[in-house]
């Protein structure tokens, strides 16, 4: 099918969108003709110069603050909402070793983030009568990793549950939000990931991805996804062709999950 035209005259926000999945989904709505806003700390140098480039700080207040502002100021909002920042940086260990600080960081970024770009952003939809949310959540939402990604886990699992009930309130009024939990996803933040655990625990990096898999119960595909197997599902989810899907979450996991 051609999509090179789908998204043709939509503006997208895609948060975290210079690297990894963020990157890929950024590209993929791209390609369909939209005009790609991409939120992050700082502009890669090989960043695509027909993107809009918004440098912030999502998980603080002022940071979400100054990309509702420079949008709704030039551009006066957007049709597509990618709330796809998102990561762990806690320590492992388990519960003991997490702080205040490791949980209320990462509470800030994987659900406070997006929750105030929602209610920036939403108000333009609602007066049009139409735009698109899609939440990156995780399968650690529902299959949280203990000693390792606690609060991520947690976080995400709130994310889930908030997107479901925005959707009920919103959907009547035209904007469609979805949630996305990918299954371990083969980027550059997942790499260090497994190198900060494998530090922490003397072991070496292979015998930490194996942990990992078999923590998961093993991915029956025989192997992480790409960014952009992600990204194309998103592409799809956010065009003209799923228009009736609203509040909804769409596991992407290679079957990882063991349970219906």
């Amino acid at each position: 099918m051609n999509i090179d035209n789908e998204l043709s005259g939509k503006i997208a926000l895609v948060t975290g969108g210079t690297k990894g999945t963020g990157k890929a989904i950024a590209e993929r709505l791209a390609i369909a003709g939209a005009k790609v806003i991409i939120a992050a700390r700082s502009k890669p140098k090989d960043a695509n110069p027909d993107f809009h480039f918004i440098s912030a700080d999502l998980t603080y207040p002022e940071g979400t603050g100054k990309v509702i502002t420079e949008i709704l100021d030039n551009f006066d909002g957007v049709d597509i909402l990618i709330n796809n920042l998102g990561g762990s940086e806690t320590p492992g260990g388990g519960f003991s070793v997490l702080s205040d600080n490791d949980w209320l960081q990462t509470l800030q970024t994987n659900l406070m983030a997006p929750v105030r770009l929602d209610r920036g952003l939403i108000p333009p939809m609602l007066k049009k009568g139409a735009g698109v949310i899609i939440h990156i959540a995780s399968i650690q939402g529902r299959l949280p990793l203990h000693d390792s990604t606690l609060p991520y886990a947690a976080a995400k699992a709130g994310l889930i549950n908030y997107s479901k009930g925005l959707s009920k309130e919103i959907s009547p009024k035209g904007v469609r939000v979805l949630t996305v939990s990918p299954g371990w996803i083969q980027t550059d933040a997942a790499t260090r990931m497994m190198e900060r655990l494998a530090e922490n625990s003397g072991d070496s990096i292979e015998n930490t991805i194996k942990q990992v898999m078999n923590s998961l119960g093993g991915i029956p595909m025989g192997r992480p996804a790409r960014p952009e197997e992600i990204a194309e599902f998103v592409g799809f989810l956010v065009s003209p062709r799923a228009n009736y899907l609203s509040g909804t979450e769409y596991i992407v996991d290679g079957g990882t999950i063991p349970t219906v």
